[in-house]
């Protein structure tokens, strides 16, 4: 069943070349006991090795069965080693940190046996060996026979048709190696059992055959056999396969063995998930502060439509960005550019049609406390001519009211002029490149075609902001107010002078500004107009009558708006629709329902709203995220840092337990299962690094909301770790030590297999 061809094996270490076996020929029967004779370096355990499978020829050719090895995959030597070899190694070659019971179930476990099926085997050999009572205990509480005959229990599990004893008796006392030998003996009864030995009297006493190398060549065979070509056909090569439970399983019990070391490293692992554990939960606790913010106070802030939404998303960048763009630095004069102002914020004009205001009329009322509709009637600014304020020249418009000094101190520079001081002053603002749009220049009819405009051009203008009175009339005919036409307030020519009397732009790097870029007056003006409407006959009128609401820029009652605003020349079109929500649930259907009415339409179509709870949540959560991640990256620092340990540490594990990767090898264990043991390992550290690190972080955050709890009034529980960061943190664990340990898992899956069982 097994015979080796004119077999040559030759090592090179350096400048050293050495020849082990010399074109050794060999048939060996099914059922025999052969005794290998040698001194030390005449190739004894070397033709032991490449009969096991655990070295290779570098010639010939070594038949099993009747079938040729020399084309041989890696996982086929596996499967031999597995299902056909049996070892018995001088040093017992037992797995420290496993049960006797285990390192006797270890090769079935590669074979795929059940677990009650290896049970059962175990139990039979340990038997037959004379070790039944002692399955439960560690090797190292076994004598040398005892450990010795552990070795031929695991050898004889998994029925193999060969055994291979290299020097069994070497390091046990006589009479032990007696009783080693007589069991062996018994062995060869029914099975082929290779002795490798350099003692003759043990050879003669038990061996059948004797077989005597020298140099790497045969010297003498007291009982050759002639292959006949039969074969008893019992050599199987089913495939073989670590579980990973077992992998597990012989991982553990060697972390076991250095619990000190592996809780140390679990703990240098766990400080990484530790920090990024509790950033989360603070996260995950202000995010919900935010959110109950929403649903109370926030929630019932208006859902706004303007007939010219901003695009809040322009604001980002939009724009003043693109107008950055074209200018690197900031102009040293106080000389001002036109620019083509192509861009703007309002992106989109929303048409606020009878069909959308019959569509808001349908609003279920249990959603709203109310749906206001603000329509507005602008004010005229009237520019000099320098004959008069001519209503043919146009109108600039007007909305933006200055702050106080101290503000354009820090924020604003003077290019020309001084900052207004009474109501009677306007100030020029332009942005950080001293531009000022080509449409402002147009609106005060000044030639847009120059590249430079110096500063006195503006300095001085002049215009007129009607009063209260000479905006509306009263007809004592028909006894009722009407808007004036502007021809009739120009006629008059009354109400608040206004010049223009300083330009100034944003100070420093500021890329934009908090003003925008026009005309803007001073507070005293708005002053002046609430004393002068204190006086008027208008107001009176309005506090006799409330319904005629007769003030410009207000709302009209809904009942006789049409009417009013017909009398008054205005668009009955509102301006502006204020939704305000009962509740967080109930602007939630709000907005579903204003979404329902965009559905199926045309971009330019739709309504776009604007959730002003939605967008101080969404700003406040993208601040809390942007803090979090910037936090998380510093503790996945110490991630990166723990795992690199974790790796090393791994790498040691590797050093350690070379001797157990050449007897899991031996055993028929492939490459990937090595790499499995390893891996496991990482990935059982991994594991309790992550859940101890989740725990810890746990029990931190009730001494954290405590002290949160004391510095901020009515905040509870902030930190609060949801039940995804619990398994998400312990993956993340396990998958970076994973990872880590994949460089040394490799390594050890490469070992030489004979070269780590000589390891010490």
């Amino acid at each position: 069943m097994l015979e080796l061809r004119n077999i040559q094996k030759s090592y090179t270490v350096g400048s050293f070349y050495q020849t082990a076996l010399d074109g050794v020929s060999l048939a060996f029967r099914d059922n025999e006991f052969v005794a290998i004779l040698g001194p030390s370096g005449s190739g004894k355990t070397t033709l032991l090795n490449l009969v096991g499978g655990l070295d290779r020829y570098d010639s010939g050719d070594l038949l099993i069965d009747g079938k040729s090895t020399a084309d041989f995959s890696e996982a086929q030597w596996d499967r031999y080693r597995n299902h056909a070899v049996g070892f018995i190694f001088q040093n017992y070659n037992l797995i420290g940190h496993s049960s006797v019971l285990s390192n006797v179930e270890t090769g079935m476990t590669l074979s795929g046996l059940s677990t009650s099926e290896r049970r059962k085997r175990a139990y039979e050999v340990l038997e037959r060996v004379g070790l039944k009572e002692h399955v439960h205990k560690r090797p190292n509480q076994l004598s040398g026979g005892q450990m010795q005959r552990v070795a031929i229990a695991r050898a004889l599990a998994n029925d193999p048709d060969i055994i291979l004893a290299d020097e069994p008796t070497g390091s046990i006392d006589s009479e032990t190696a007696r009783q080693i030998m007589e069991l062996i003996q018994e062995i060869a009864k029914e099975k082929l059992v290779i002795l490798v030995t350099h003692d003759e009297h043990i050879a003669e006493t038990y061996a059948e055959r004797t077989i005597k190398l020298s140099d790497g060549k045969v010297t003498g065979d007291s009982h050759p056999y002639e292959k006949d070509g039969g074969s008893n056909g019992r050599l199987s090569f089913t495939r073989t396969a670590m579980a990973f439970t077992q992998a597990i399983r012989l991982s553990f019990n060697n972390l076991r063995t250095k619990k000190v070391r592996t809780a140390i490293t679990a703990f240098a692992g766990s400080i990484g998930i530790v920090g990024v554990a509790l950033v989360l939960a603070l996260a995950n606790g202000m995010n919900q502060e935010i959110d109950d913010l929403e649903r109370t106070t926030l929630s019932e802030f208006p859902i706004q439509i303007e007939e010219a939404p901003i695009d809040f998303d322009a604001l980002e960048g939009g724009p003043q960005q693109a107008r950055d763009d074209i200018w690197e630095d900031r102009p040293d004069t106080d000389v001002l550019y036109p620019y083509d102002d192509e861009f703007e914020f309002t992106q989109h004009f929303n048409d606020i049609d009878e069909e959308f205001l019959t569509h808001l009329e349908d609003i279920d009322d249990e959603w709203v406390h109310e749906v206001s509709h603000v329509r507005g009637i602008d004010y005229t600014l009237l520019k000099d001519t320098g004959a008069g304020y001519d209503i043919d020249a146009g109108d600039v418009g007007f909305s933006q009211s200055l702050a106080e000094t101290a503000f354009f101190e820090d924020n604003y520079d003077m290019l020309a002029g001084e900052a207004p001081e009474d109501e009677s002053g306007l100030l020029l603002i332009v942005d950080r490149y001293n531009r000022i749009s080509e449409n402002f220049l147009e609106a005060l009819g000044m030639d847009t075609g120059t590249e430079e405009i110096e500063p006195e051009e503006f300095l001085g203008r002049r215009f007129l902001n009607p009063l209260l009175d000479e905006r509306i009339g009263y007809d004592e005919e028909e006894d009722r107010y009407y808007r004036r036409g502007a021809a009739d307030i120009y006629a008059d020519g009354e109400g608040i002078e206004l010049e223009i009397e300083g330009i100034a732009r944003p100070a420093g790097e500021v890329p934009g500004g908090i003003l925008d870029t026009g005309l803007k007056y001073h507070p005293d003006l708005e002053t002046a107009h609430l004393e002068h409407a204190e006086e008027s006959e208008v107001v009176e009128a309005q506090q006799a009558d409330p319904e005629t609401n007769i003030f410009t820029g207000y709302s009209l009652n809904e009942s006789d708006y049409e009417d009013r605003m017909q009398e008054f020349g205005a668009d009955a079109t509102p301006k502006r629709i204020d939704i305000y929500p009962v509740d967080f649930e109930a602007k939630n259907e709000v907005v579903d329902y204003l979404d329902e009415y965009n559905e199926d339409r045309e971009e330019d179509e739709r309504i776009v709203y604007t959730d002003f709870a939605s967008i101080i949540t969404d700003l406040s959560g993208d601040v809390i995220d942007s803090v979090s991640y910037v936090l998380i990256g510093f503790s996945a620092i110490s991630l990166v840092v723990s795992s690199i340990m974790i790796g090393i540490i791994t790498y040691v594990s590797v050093l350690e337990r070379t001797k157990e990767i050449g007897i899991l090898r031996s055993l028929g264990a492939r490459k990937r299962d090595i790499s499995r043991v390893f891996n496991a390992e990482s990935v059982t550290i991994g594991f309790v690094a992550g859940f101890f690190g989740v725990l810890v972080a746990y029990l931190l955050t009730f001494p954290i909301n405590r002290f949160i709890a004391r510095l901020v009034d009515g905040v509870e529980n902030l930190a609060s770790m949801p039940v995804w960061s619990f398994v998400g943190l312990i993956i993340l664990s396990v998958f970076l030590t994973f990872v880590a340990g994949l460089i040394p898992a490799r390594i050890a899956a490469r070992k030489d297999p004979v070269k780590a069982l000589r390891v010490d």
